[in-house]
């Protein structure tokens, strides 16, 4: 593909100057008749054809409706009209409307299908049913629905973890990284209910914005379903048809960044489908390690696809498939004005070498596939079976003289991981105030470690004695397996008090053999209509990530210049410990939410992941005691025509003592850590962020920003980076272009202040390079439905 950096402006800045004047040109509201299109059921539908006639007959306008059912007409003169709508499959809708000067009140139209609704029906009951199996009794939720993303300044265009960077408690940091609630990644992803097993961490986000129909954030002391990844589990809802039609949509902007994307769907009989697929390519792939506006050599690619289909086998029975796939190239980014080490440069025969002309480099793959069968047994006894299979893998390669005379060694690593399992989970109601919940998970897994690295011989004083050699180090370990069961009841005790009680046994075996008994209980107590209180505590049980360094390695790099600073090399373990929660819910106003939740952790073998070698992949440790704490404050607001938020959270996460991996740490950390309490380094006093969107005259403009009070830096982690904001703009606005139809257009602009910051300064325990946050960045978009 050629280079179109150059030429970027060029192709943007027409379009963004159009796109200003048509928002600027905006018909006045007098003029504007807005409405909706849904079926029987509610739902919305898209691609209905609309004709707006006069008294007389006349056609005074056409339209058609857009993914959400809305559609509009602009530029009619007050009086009385009739707006007709029309598609496929369905019965002609008629709606009288009097428009005056100061507009028309918002349409709906109904459409009856010609054909029975039972398909719908079903899938909406079974949709409801898989909800079912997943209840949130007891921890925090934060529910961020489509129309929600779309009214973000990038809109679908934002990248997944910037969609959850707007729920409370959830930290940025560098290479695409979230922490929530004080802890160290340890996300669950599930997909509608299934859960996605992890694989090896890179820089690209594997999921995608536009295929979540709605994203639930949940946090805190679940119920006993949940396992393993537990600081946050992120249950996606996707997308399951697109309404006879889709979308094309083109977005790009400052850096080269050029991202198409399409989405289509139908439903065919009993067979439902979407499929969504994206490129994107930039050149600020990964966060810049300085401060300029733009990186060196941060070139990136990434292309990503996602499929679903359905087909109801009967009224009570659903098989389901789902796939995707993420395919990421990156350039590492360059850091001028470094220094080598002299000694290396004489052993590898060199004079100099200038750190921006370096040239490491990464390749990311990542493949999933689900199938689930969901089903009823009689009226009371619901369940859903899921395999699923997953395979990721990294391969960094490095410069192999830049790095050498740099570092003292030039890895090659590549590491891969494969997953394949099962889930069941099952839902018995039991009487009008018992509902059972059982399940299984267990999953087996392969693991590739394959390192070859370059390194000079050196001896005890470190001094240089040899031409450089390259040490093979490969290993495998296969056969890793996790097994998990669950039993609760949630009991609705009174009118007001429901309680979730339960049990989970985990059994893992890998690195190291370990299990649990995890006990769970959970509170809600709806003190009046407005007022709602929850209580619970969870124990938690959470293996270690795959990312895993063996044993022998240590022994190989004796005499080199990759040494460890020291032998001890113990196993990580498995992370215990124990969960409370307790928070409330206030609805002041039908429209306007608040709340407050406070939280608490103890920890055994707390886990923690940071950056050791050359390669940008994190290796796992453990703490050998933990205990984070904090309090978290929401508040949303939300009308047809205006939407806010604001989240406010104070955490404070700390550790003691390194007990796995100490050989990735220099001897005077490792006691210093042994008999002092840290901030552990992805601790974040203060986290906020907000946002509002309003639409008017047509256009929708939102706002969104993100605070951190910085992140942790300097020798154990004594210091924090200083505090920083980011604010964002966005505006997007439907409009009629001739044959075109109705297309939408664009406009965002990312870090509007240009403020500089510095999410990571390169110190730290286990943090590597620099990395600053985005700088100003204008995008545009425009799509297209179909």
């Amino acid at each position: 593909m050629p280079s179109i950096k150059k030429g970027a402006g060029a192709v943007w800045a027409p379009a963004g100057f159009a796109f200003a004047l048509a928002v600027h040109a905006a018909p006045a509201a007098a003029a504007d008749i807005r409405g909706t299109v849904a079926d029987a059921l509610g739902q919305p539908l898209a691609a209905a054809a609309l004709t707006l006639k006069t008294p007389d007959g006349q056609v005074a306008g056409q339209a058609r409706s857009d993914a959400s059912g809305q559609f509009a007409f602009s530029g009619a003169a007050p009086g009385t009209y009739a707006i007709l709508a029309n598609k496929p499959g369905f019965q002609t809708g008629t709606a009288i409307v009097n428009l005056t000067a100061q507009g028309a009140a918002p349409v709906k139209i109904t459409l009856a299908s010609k054909e029975a609704l039972e398909i719908s029906v079903a899938a909406e009951r079974l949709n409801k049913a898989r909800s079912g199996l997943s209840p949130q009794t007891g921890g925090s939720v934060y529910r961020l629905a489509d129309q929600d993303i779309q009214a973000l300044p990038e809109g679908a265009n934002t990248s997944f973890n910037q969609v959850l960077l707007q729920a409370p408690g959830v930290a940025n940091d560098s290479f695409g990284q979230l922490h929530v609630r004080g802890d160290h990644g340890n996300l669950q992803y599930r997909i509608n209910g299934v859960i996605l097993p992890e694989g090896i961490s890179g820089f690209g986000q594997a999921l995608d914005s536009r295929f979540a129909q709605r994203i639930d954030l949940l946090t805190g002391a679940l119920p006993a379903q949940y396992g393993y990844r537990t600081a946050g589990v992120v249950e996606i809802e996707t997308k399951t048809r697109f309404d006879q039609g889709g979308r094309l949509d083109l977005y790009g902007g400052s850096r080269g960044t050029v991202n198409p994307s399409v989405e289509y769907g139908n439903t065919q009989g009993n067979l439902s489908y979407y499929v969504t697929g994206s490129f994107l390519t930039n050149n600020a792939g990964i966060e810049n390690p300085t401060s300029s506006s733009s990186p060196i050599h941060d070139r990136t690619e990434q292309s990503k696809g996602f499929g679903y289909l359905s087909y109801l086998i009967d009224p009570t029975t659903r098989l389901t498939a789902m796939f995707g796939t993420y395919d990421g190239k990156f350039q590492i980014p360059n850091n001028p004005g470094q220094t080598a080490t002299p000694a290396y440069l004489a052993g590898a025969g060199v004079a100099g070498f200038d750190s921006s002309k370096l040239d490491e480099r990464q390749r990311e793959s990542n493949r999933y596939g689900i199938l689930a069968l969901q089903s009823s047994i009689g009226a009371n006894f619901d369940y859903q079976v899921a395999l699923f299979t997953r395979y990721t893998s990294v391969r960094f390669n490095p410069d192999p003289v830049g790095d050498l005379v740099f570092n003292g060694v030039a890895s090659q690593v590549f590491r891969s991981s494969s997953s394949t399992g099962l889930q069941g989970d099952g839902t018995y109601r039991l009487n009008d105030s018992h509902t059972l919940r059982m399940g299984l998970f267990a999953s087996t897994e392969n693991i590739r470690s394959d390192n070859s690295s370059t390194v000079f011989p050196v001896d005890a004083g470190g001094t240089v004695t040899g031409a450089p050699y390259t040490i093979v180090d490969n290993n495998a370990k296969n056969g890793n397996t996790l097994m998990g069961l669950y039993l609760q009841d949630e009991w609705r005790a009174t009118d007001k008090l429901t309680v979730n009680y339960g049990l989970r046994a985990d059994q893992m075996d890998a690195f190291v053999k370990a299990g649990q008994l995890s006990p769970r209980l959970g509170l809600v107590y709806k003190a009046t209509p407005e007022t709602t209180f929850h209580a619970s505590y969870a124990r938690y049980f959470t293996p270690p990530p795959t990312e895993l360094v063996s044993p022998r390695t240590l022994a190989l790099f004796s005499g080199t210049s990759n040494a460890a600073s020291n032998m001890q090399n113990d196993p990580v373990q498995p992370e215990r410990s124990h969960y409370f929660d307790l928070g409330m819910s206030h609805q002041l106003t039908p429209a306007f939410n608040v709340g407050v939740d406070a939280f608490y952790k103890q920890v055994t073998n707390l886990l923690d992941e940071g950056q050791f070698g050359q390669a940008l992949i994190f290796s796992p440790f453990n703490y050998a005691q933990g205990k984070i704490y904090g309090i978290e404050l929401t508040a949303s607001y939300k009308t047809d025509s205006f939407s806010a938020y604001a989240n406010l959270a104070r955490t404070t996460s700390l550790a003691k003592q390194i007990t796995s991996a100490q050989f990735n740490f220099s001897q005077d950390e490792l006691d210093y850590i042994a008999s002092h309490w840290i901030h552990t380094d992805h601790d974040q006093k203060y986290t906020a962020s907000a946002g509002v969107a309003y639409t008017w005259l047509g256009t929708q403009y939102s706002a969104d920003a993100i605070y951190g009070s910085g992140l942790r830096r300097g020798f154990a982690n004594t210091e924090h980076l200083p505090s920083y904001v980011q604010v964002n703009l966005g505006a997007n606005r439907k409009f009629q272009a001739g044959e075109l139809g109705t297309l939408e257009g664009r406009v965002a602009v990312i870090n509007v202040f240009d403020r500089v910051y510095e999410l990571r300064d390169g110190s730290g325990v286990g943090v590597g390079a620099p990395q600053f946050g985005p700088r100003r960045g204008l995008f545009l978009g425009l799509s297209k439905l179909f």
